[in-house]
């Protein structure tokens, strides 16, 4: 939360993004310091880690409105970048898996789904659904920070002009979204208390019952099947007449719902877990290079079919960059291409693409896992 806090008077925290500032402090935690027993540090990350992910999915996914997704370019936009994603990584397998075993890299490649179709949240949820352990989760992590990080270097400084060389002209989408104003994250909240108390007891109840039902099932099959449920049920209350009504109130004041904004503390809460558990003194970084040419070929590659993709659909230079950054990058990212492009219209759609990857990108991840490991 404090990280949170900061970053709205620190613009530079905002910009690397909250979770690779919690990575670092995790990181210096774990390894610069002795006063915590090992075992009893990685039992209360164990634990910590356990409770964030199941609170985070209902908080993120309650806030969500499904009343701005009604439009044929933001339709045509989404699938050209999840098949270009889904595409890139099928074909990604094959290549560098290399010297890891088919289920290890399966699951490698269902956390790379649930990045680039939804984000933070459906990584660290699929992680767990798969059973990854925590050394590979960090390979996985780290040098997406570093690969996105650059990716965002490119399409800072050279997406606009390359990007409206291959592809037409932008036009306006205006007619095609609502004009309601695109929450940004990192403004402040209103203090009803109801704003947050409702999804929060709605989180609670959804993640008892999901949790309730995980335990009449085999134990291979309880942790997949209570992401599911979670995402399912999730949906479902986004759709309750008092829950759409205050997720209304939060846009017409352009602000970000608080349950969506409690539900990033969970997350930032479970990255920081992930890195305080883990010594990068035994980490066997030429090993796991493999996983960072995937995650090259991943961004880079589906960025050149996503492009192919949109010529032959026809759709316009800035609708695609903003695809590509809200699906690879996080919706959070899109305000900043919105301002770079000049053309406000696009957050509407970039955040509207990425909630709908975040929605589809547990069913996504999962299947692709169990896609994989049998190959």
């Amino acid at each position: 939360m404090a990280v949170m806090l900061l970053a709205r008077k620190w613009r530079w925290i905002d910009r690397v993004s909250p979770m690779a500032v919690l990575y670092v402090i995790g990181l210096l935690v774990a390894n610069l310091t002795s006063w915590i027993g090992e075992g009893n540090l990685l039992a209360l990350n164990n634990t910590i880690g356990n409770v964030c992910i199941p609170l985070a999915i209902p908080l993120m996914l309650i806030s969500c409105s499904l009343s701005h997704w009604s439009t044929g370019k933001a339709l045509k936009a989404f699938l050209s970048g999840l098949l270009s994603v889904l595409i890139v990584i099928l074909a990604g397998f094959f290549l560098f898996r290399g010297q890891y075993d088919t289920h290890q890299f399966a699951q490698v490649s269902a956390v790379a789904v649930g990045i680039y179709t939804g984000g933070i949240p459906n990584m660290g949820a699929i992680a767990q659904g798969v059973g990854m352990d925590q050394e590979t989760y960090l390979y996985v992590t780290s040098y997406d920070l570093i690969v996105t990080g650059l990716y965002l270097v490119f399409v800072i400084c050279f997406g606009k002009p390359v990007f409206r060389k291959l592809l037409p002209a932008p036009t306006s989408i205006q007619a095609e979204m609502q004009k309601t104003p695109a929450p940004l994250p990192s403004e402040k909240q209103s203090g009803r208390l109801g704003e947050l108390g409702i999804p929060l007891a709605l989180t609670l109840l959804i993640a008892a019952i999901s949790y309730f039902i995980s335990t009449l099932l085999p134990d291979n099959l309880s942790t997949p099947i209570l992401i599911l449920i979670l995402t399912t049920l999730s949906i479902g209350a986004s759709f309750l007449p008092f829950v759409r009504k205050i997720n209304r109130r939060a846009e017409q004041e352009n602000q970000q719902a608080k349950s969506f904004t409690l539900g990033l503390y969970f997350v930032y809460l479970f990255c920081f877990t992930i890195a305080n558990a883990c010594d990068v003194r035994q980490m066997d970084l030429i090993g796991s290079l493999n996983i960072l040419w995937y995650i090259l070929f991943i961004i880079f590659g589906s960025l050149l079919l996503q492009i192919l993709f949109s010529r032959l659909l026809k759709l316009d230079s800035d609708s695609t960059m903003v695809t590509s950054v809200a699906l690879i990058n996080s919706p959070p990212f899109v305000p900043l291409v919105a301002a770079l492009l000049n053309n406000k219209e696009l957050i509407i759609l970039g955040i509207t693409i990425g909630l709908l990857g975040y929605m589809l990108g547990n069913y996504l991840g999962l299947g692709i896992f169990y896609l994989l490991a049998n190959s």
